[in-house]
């Protein structure tokens, strides 16, 4: 992201990888993480936002808010929240046993102002199909996509962390250039033919 600088037109929507995926301890791990944040956020344009998919985890019996360290890195690049909805990942009520049922899902921008009518549920409820464990769903995905579309008039979808590619589908889907970045050959091979039909979203 250093390197590519700016994406015009694009809307970055993203999930960045937890500790257990990348191979570093927890202080260097978070410290990349906040880092990565201000990255995505610089790499779309004022007028336009970042969105992250995140959800929190347990290390050592505490929980770690990767939605609270989202917030704090993107007001450290300069932007401010425009949302913060959730989405559930389980059935409400249903115990999960150490590992949440919920996604954080948070739009951020520098110069963009949240709609005073945004089409966008507060909760939810079902996120459709994983195309992998890890993934964000595809219903859940296209509301993000929608959201860069229709409000920040996105024309390209950025997502550096893209896994199998459900963004990057839905985008497509969605009649949106998608650009994806995956550090795992196997995944960057699944997000090359991973479809999404418009009955999904």
């Amino acid at each position: 992201m250093q390197q590519r600088g700016r994406i015009e037109g694009a809307c970055a929507v993203t999930s960045l990888p937890d500790v257990s995926e990348v191979g570093m301890d927890l202080p260097v791990w978070r410290a990349w993480f906040l880092d990565a944040v201000r990255l995505v956020v610089d790499a779309v344009p004022d007028e336009s936002a970042a969105l992250f998919f995140q959800s929190d985890i347990k290390r050592d019996g505490a929980w770690i808010d990767k939605g609270a360290m989202v917030i704090r890195a993107a007001e450290d690049a300069g932007a401010r929240v425009l949302f913060h909805k959730i989405v559930c990942r389980r059935p409400p009520g249903m115990l999960t046993y150490g590992r949440p049922g919920y996604t954080h899902l948070i739009a951020v921008s520098r110069a963009m102002k949240c709609p005073e009518v945004l089409p966008l549920p507060d909760i939810i409820t079902d996120a459709g199909r994983l195309p992998w464990v890890r993934a964000m769903g595809v219903r859940a995905a296209a509301q993000a996509v929608r959201f860069a579309k229709e409000q920040a008039g996105a024309k390209t979808i950025f997502d550096p962390f893209c896994g199998v590619g459900t963004v990057l589908a839905v985008a497509n889907t969605l009649g949106l250039d998608a650009l994806g970045v995956e550090k795992s050959r196997k995944r960057c091979e699944q997000s090359r033919t991973l479809v999404v039909t418009a009955e999904e979203l």
